[in-house]
């Protein structure tokens, strides 16, 4: 219980609660949910039960990982230096928005609720970076010290706690008067509405959402003891994963509808949406800090995942001392993320279609490229003979007690999840709004 709580903090934070909530508002509601869901089962479930594989049976970072499982000659090393690179593209914007939360969790603790806005915050070019700032240096201090252990039990608890306060707020949102309105958008599927991006959107944000394809999970694999099969153990992973997205839904919908809010509003839909919720709510300040924390914790666990990611990478690859490698890490990360927290003040930089910004660029980078072609690189890797080779994936996967991958599911990980990816994944950038 302890790994599933941990993982799945990693994978739980910001990608649950603040993207996919607009990811659905954008692509037309229930038809979005249905499609995420399959995109789950039949690619995230092969794709993280194959990363968690490498991860325990190499107990490497992703630059390492691949060389300890290729053949000799092989170059699929390669992709260990694009994992670490989409590691830092994710950063880039990941910690700004988990800065955002910090935020929003201050406002909401002094009672400086009325005039708090998304656009007002985002804007503001002193929050940005002071918050960022506190994000990346709290991140290295807790793995200079090797503070992790302390902090994982600290997370699991409130995760548990995050898991109650959804229910209790989703509950709440079903009692509003727009319910019923945002229920229907949420949960019924309008099947005119899904097409090919919505099929691209759905399999991007699965992926976003658990963390895999840029070697994250990897790392939790490493963790995982040889006595429970990785089946049961993704099974477990994604399913309270899910729990939160969905639960987000529900809370943030009803609201929209009850308070006139744009459900296709974007990146501030989550923080406009809560802030009103909360600010028409008995006890909404006490409620709106609760939530801000919560999600601080896992927007911070997600943070320190990756940051552990990012610190192992550069360590074998310089031999440096851990905290050497934390405040190069930091200061490489905090420059990096400059660009998206001044986004939207000092750099104006509009790469694709009007009103993008830098995170715009940095979630293309990492959410519609490297994500799903490292499910991609993953699978053919991990089922192939001039790869890992599908026998000693199926060893690994298998090894302990759980859910077991079985023969008759070889033709969906090693031809039905590969080339789903690659077609989707050259259907999204054929048809993605450059401009």
């Amino acid at each position: 219980m302890g790994f599933i709580l941990l993982s799945a903090g990693c994978a739980i934070g910001c990608g649950n609660v603040w993207k996919f909530p607009w990811m659905t508002g954008q692509f037309g509601g229930g038809g979005f949910v249905l499609v995420y869901i399959l995109c789950l089962i039949l690619l995230g479930l092969p794709a993280m039960v194959m990363e968690f594989a490498m991860g325990r049976a190499s107990q490497a970072s992703p630059v390492r990982m691949y060389q300890k499982l290729e053949k000799p000659g092989q170059k699929w090393h390669i992709h260990g230096y694009l994992a670490l690179f989409g590691n830092l593209a994710l950063m880039a914007f990941y910690t700004v928005v988990t800065g955002w939360m910090m935020y929003y969790f201050v406002m909401f603790l002094l009672g400086k609720t009325a005039d708090l806005g998304f656009v007002s915050m985002i804007t503001n070019p002193g929050v940005n970076v002071g918050y960022l700032l506190v994000a990346v240096v709290l991140g290295f201090v807790v793995l200079s010290f090797d503070l992790q252990g302390g902090l994982e039990r600290v997370t699991k608890y409130l995760m548990a706690a995050l898991f109650v306060l959804m229910l209790v707020l989703a509950v709440h949102s079903a009692t509003l008067s727009g319910a019923s309105k945002g229920l229907r958008f949420y949960l019924v599927p309008d099947f005119s509405k899904i097409n090919g991006s919505v099929i691209v959107g759905a399999m991007n944000q699965a992926f976003f959402s658990l963390s895999i394809g840029i070697g994250s999970m990897a790392i939790f694999g490493s963790y995982i003891g040889r006595e429970r099969s990785l089946m049961g153990e993704s099974v477990n992973v994604i399913a309270l994963d899910t729990f939160v997205a969905i639960m987000a839904g529900f809370i943030i919908f009803p609201a929209c509808y009850t308070y006139g809010i744009e459900v296709n509003a974007g990146p501030s839909l989550l923080f406009d949406t809560m802030a009103t919720v909360f600010n028409n709510m008995a006890g909404g300040r006490i409620w709106g800090s609760l939530f801000f924390l919560f999600m601080v914790f896992a927007a911070f666990s997600t943070e320190l995942a990756v940051f552990e990611n990012i610190l192992a990478c550069v360590r074998e690859m310089t031999g440096w001392s851990r905290p050497k490698g934390c405040v190069a890490c930091g200061v490489g990360i905090f420059l990096l993320a400059i660009t998206t927290a001044l986004g939207y003040s000092v750099f104006h930089f509009q790469p694709f279609a009007e009103g993008s910004a830098w995170l715009d660029f940095w979630d293309f980078i990492v959410s519609t490229n490297l994500l799903p072609l490292g499910a991609f690189v993953f699978s053919v890797f991990c089922c192939w003979k001039f790869g890992w080779g599908w026998d000693n994936f199926l060893e690994e996967a298998n090894a302990g007690k759980g859910l077991k991958v079985r023969n008759w599911m070889k033709p969906i990980f090693k031809y039905f999840v590969p080339l789903c990816v690659l077609g989707l994944y050259i259907y999204g950038l054929a048809t993605f709004g450059w401009k």
